[in-house]
């Protein structure tokens, strides 16, 4: 109820505002009941979808760095070269051992053609013959397996070179200029800013509902809203703190968001009903909030009303008005208007 005393200050304090031209014309908007979305708002993390640490491959001491933690890289960058006068040792050592069979393969070749030119005279026995075709096989063989030999050797000095697999920023790293590696021992760590996600955890007993609808935003401190993706919701909760982890891919990261970053999630966990005005419509002064309201003869009415949530452009009413009446939506236009009732509201009006 807006008592007389209230509605004669804040009457008083709103024709003080400037005057505004005769030929503008009032809008106005329906009193709209339409449901809402109750949303939990949550602490969210980013993080990158692609973060690795590279692992060595074969032995060697680490002979150069090019990169340091913080540095970015492309993809196919040298980021890490081992001694490798071992690795060239070995290859050379299968590349001369695939000359000797591919040698050995050429005599066997030859060898076997000449026993089967006289075989088929008859002149020789078919047990010689068997064995000029079994030595063909195995020349045929050993060639084979120094070529997996060569591959293997070459594959070890190639290891010797790291490379990034992706371009990003490197996070970590694990060893040192002159420090002996084994294969399998961490390198560096990086992660690439192309692609990023936001993970959350989410209390157990919203889990249900958030697991139907699949929906949620991510907001920045700015009020900006992300554009996002496909939202993952982990099967299984967190024994610990007994909340389920969703995880949504962002489609933007244009440079602005980084890993570790918080970002506010929302996520609905309700609906309900509610009645709506134009945020535009509101007279706010001080702790009072009302809005103008037309009555059956045209009048403008203030009325006092207690306002909720706001969505958008959209205020939620909780009392004051009903669904149905008009709200004066520039509520500027009245000062100076005839069309503005300065008389006080009735008692049924002010219930």
């Amino acid at each position: 109820m807006l008592r007389p005393a209230l509605l004669t200050w804040l009457m008083a304090s709103w024709l003080l505002l400037p005057a505004a031209a005769q030929s503008d014309e009032l809008a106005l908007a329906d009193v709209v009941r339409a449901s809402v979305s109750e949303v939990l708002h949550l602490d969210g993390r980013i993080e990158a979808v692609q973060q690795s640490t590279v692992s060595a491959q074969t032995s060697g001491t680490v002979v150069e760095l090019p990169f340091d933690v913080d540095d970015s890289v492309a993809a196919g960058d040298l980021i890490v070269r081992l001694e490798d006068s071992e690795q060239r040792s070995r290859l050379n050592q299968a590349l001369a051992g695939l000359e000797e069979a591919r040698s050995g393969l050429d005599n066997a070749r030859q060898q076997y053609e000449r026993v089967e030119a006289i075989h088929e005279r008859g002149l020789v026995s078919r047990q010689e013959f068997d064995q000029a075709r079994n030595n063909l096989s195995a020349s045929q063989a050993r060639v084979e397996r120094a070529e997996a030999a060569v591959d293997e050797a070459r594959k070890q000095l190639d290891y010797t070179r790291i490379v990034a697999p992706y371009g990003g920023i490197l996070t970590e790293r694990h060893v040192e200029l002159g420090e002996s590696v084994n294969p399998g021992q961490p390198l560096l760590s990086g992660l690439s800013l192309e692609q990023l996600r936001v993970v959350v955890d989410l209390p157990q007993k919203y889990a249900d509902l958030a697991r139907s609808e699949r929906q949620a935003t991510v907001t920045l401190a700015d009020g900006r809203v992300l554009e996002t993706g496909e939202l993952t919701f982990y099967p299984y909760a967190n024994p610990e703190t007994h909340t389920f982890r969703l995880r949504l891919r962002l489609n933007e990261p244009n440079g602005s968001l980084f890993p570790g970053m918080l970002v506010k999630v929302g996520v609905p966990v309700a609906s309900r009903e509610a009645l709506w005005v134009p945020a535009s419509a509101l007279v706010q002064r001080s702790e009072l909030r009302a809005v103008f309201v037309l009555d059956s003869q045209g009048q403008a009415r203030l009325r006092q009303i207690r306002v909720g949530s706001r969505d958008g452009d959209r205020l939620e009413v909780l009392s004051g008005v009903s669904a149905g009446e008009r709200v004066i939506t520039n509520p500027a236009m009245l000062v100076g208007s005839d069309r503005l009732n300065l008389s006080q509201p009735s008692a049924a009006e002010q219930e």
